[in-house]
């Protein structure tokens, strides 16, 4: 019998995000909401290599069940997702607290165990364009440093275990919730990891 995954849908007038709740980085966009779910469930099988980093196995036979939808805006066009679900406002609890940043260390371990392994020259886009693989990994670390004021945090160069301790102990008055926050981290990391093994010549 298939697992139930329970998914937000961020709709914006371009582009479309699915993510996974309760599986940080697992979220793929399409140009509607059936092309969101349906590259969701295509990338399934390379996320199940980041749950097995934290020690969890992805079901074999997931199935999505759309918990809430949320009107997407010009980040969500311009290819993040960028809206925080209201499910995810709520308290976080110890276990899930832990279970979540297990899932995002996992990430950015399938990030440098990807960057460890390609050249430093990965193969252009359709367009001729890309980021190498130092410079994209450079644009996670700062988009990482630029995600730290939303959750309270004032980094000047990358700290991850900083970022961490901000997660782990989140303030009441920050502009992202702690899942959010974790979500949009775990996803870039990823998005662009796998990025970074699709371009390799």
């Amino acid at each position: 019998m298939a697992e139930r995954i329970r998914v937000y849908l961020e709709v914006g007038g371009k582009r479309t995000f699915a993510s996974a709740a309760d599986w940080p980085g697992w979220c793929r966009s399409g140009k509607d909401e059936r092309g969101a779910f349906d590259n969701l469930a295509a990338y399934a099988p390379r996320y199940a290599k980041v749950a097995k980093l934290a020690r969890m196995e992805l079901p074999k036979q997931p199935a999505f069940n759309l918990v809430e939808r949320m009107k997407g805006n010009a980040t969500t066009d311009f290819g993040a997702p960028g809206i925080p679900a209201k499910d995810e406002t709520r308290r976080v609890s110890a276990a899930e607290m832990t279970r979540m940043v297990k899932l995002l260390e996992a990430c950015w371990k399938y990030l440098d165990k990807v960057r460890a392994t390609a050249p430093v020259e990965l193969r252009k886009g359709p367009r001729g364009g890309g980021r190498d693989r130092e410079k994209m990994y450079q644009h996670v670390l700062d988009a990482e440093v630029a995600y730290a004021p939303a959750i309270g945090l004032k980094l000047k160069q990358s700290d991850r275990r900083a970022l961490l301790d901000a997660i782990r102990n989140p303030r009441g008055d920050t502009k992202w919730p702690v899942a959010y926050a974790v979500r949009r981290i775990a996803w870039h990391a990823l998005d662009h990891a796998w990025e970074m093994e699709d371009r390799i010549p």
